[in-house]
């Protein structure tokens, strides 16, 4: 059963804007819990003793960056992380994502937008009930979707709730390509569109981790200019075709 109330952390050194995300989610949720911490140092300590829902984190803090936050974070813990900066540098973004953040707004924000994407990590976070669906199995990849579980061979692959959100829609629409718009719409939500290299770097990241050489995958391909693609399902002899809209209904 999906927990009614949340509780969500945000490290950030700056009483405004902490006052303003409280605001923000009390207004739209008023039985959520929000946590303040005012450093990194507090950050990691409420991350581990409060074990919070969400954690929207701030990048530039006295103490410590937060990029060395996050990856303290990830040492010890999957919870979901939006980092919340002034940094709207490329560069910054891709780091983020590349250390686990599940998503990247650059204040000021506005608070819609605010709702909707802390709203979608929270989905990806807690999966999609439903019928029981048959596993996914091609070559030596193996997806139990009941299970969240992701398998190559006898090796178990950890995968953030982003990740797997990602490869679960191309196993769904395995051997069709999936547009880079639909993939960056399902996953991270139409504030998102524009955003084509959140979309890259965790391709990247999943290929790291299923493929025996990233540099030529044998599962997740790319459609130049289209999108991208999992190879079918064992048994089937499918090929991908590029499409502007999504071929097959996915989750």
């Amino acid at each position: 059963m999906r927990k009614a109330i949340k509780k969500i952390l945000v490290i950030d050194d700056e009483p405004d804007v902490t006052r303003a995300v409280r605001l923000t989610i009390q207004l739209q949720e008023p039985v959520w819990q929000v946590i303040e911490a005012n450093g990194g140092e507090r950050g990691l300590l409420l991350t581990d003793a409060e074990s919070p829902d969400l954690v929207l984190l701030d990048l530039v803090m006295p103490d410590m960056s937060g990029f060395d936050v996050l990856k303290q974070i990830r040492l010890f813990s999957d919870v979901p992380v939006i980092i919340l900066t002034v940094r709207d540098d490329e560069l910054d973004k891709v780091q983020g994502l590349e250390l686990g953040a599940d998503d990247y707004i650059v204040k000021p924000f506005g608070h819609l937008e605010l709702m909707a994407r802390i709203r979608s990590v929270l989905r990806r976070a807690e999966g999609i009930t439903g019928q029981p669906a048959k596993p996914f199995v091609g070559g030596k990849l193996r997806i139990d979707f009941n299970r969240h579980q992701v398998t190559v061979g006898t090796r178990e692959i950890q995968l953030t709730s982003t990740e797997y959100r990602l490869l679960e829609i191309l196993a769904h629409n395995a051997g069709w390509v999936v547009p880079t718009e639909t993939l960056l719409s399902r996953v991270w939500g139409r504030y998102a569109l524009n955003n084509s290299d959140y979309l890259k770097v965790y391709i990247h990241r999943l290929r790291l981790k299923i493929e025996e050489d990233p540099a030529h995958p044998r599962y997740l391909h790319t459609a130049r200019r289209d999108g991208y693609w999992l190879i079918p399902p064992a048994g089937t002899s499918q090929r991908p075709e590029a499409h502007t809209q999504d071929p097959r209904p996915s989750i």
